[in-house]
């Protein structure tokens, strides 16, 4: 095999197509199969995301409803059964700050990160979180830890 002999795989190539708006004699000049007038026979058209040709899109029948809270804070949730499996992965020892959640990828950069009381926590652990909820800090203290609220 060299240059000379290489050639696509077996229907992998597909033919060109028709060739369109080449003049009256190849049979697809004209409008080139646009139709005539309207949007779609122009240059440049695309629909809208949602369009339904003039028709009311369901976006705009269905009535918005809800609130918005502008001054929410949404917090990253991470459970004690959570830190629990790091600890017998040996993957954290004694301390859990911030920067450990972020590089085990239990949360982002920026996020606010809350502990949650789903399992339980057998390790001595110093956890530094934005948030705990009572039974996590409970489970903490519990088992000779401390948590600290940043």
């Amino acid at each position: 095999m060299d240059l000379s002999n290489l050639k696509p795989a077996d229907g992998s190539v597909h033919g060109k197509g028709k060739r369109l708006g080449r003049g009256q004699g190849s049979g697809k000049g004209g409008t080139a199969t646009r139709g005539h007038k309207g949007a779609k026979s122009r240059s440049g058209y695309s629909k809208k995301l949602g369009f339904e040709g003039g028709q009311m899109p369901l976006q705009r029948r269905v009535p918005k409803f809800g609130f918005t809270n502008i001054n929410r804070k949404e917090y990253q949730g991470i459970n004690l059964d959570t830190l629990q499996k790091l600890v017998d992965d040996k993957k954290v020892k004694g301390t859990i700050s911030l920067e450990d959640l972020v590089t085990l990828r239990l949360a982002h950069k920026n996020d606010l990160v809350k502990i949650l009381g789903r399992g339980e926590l057998k390790a001595t652990l110093k956890i530094s979180a934005h948030k705990f909820t009572a039974t996590a800090k409970q489970a903490i203290e519990a088992a000779g830890g401390e948590a600290i609220t940043l």
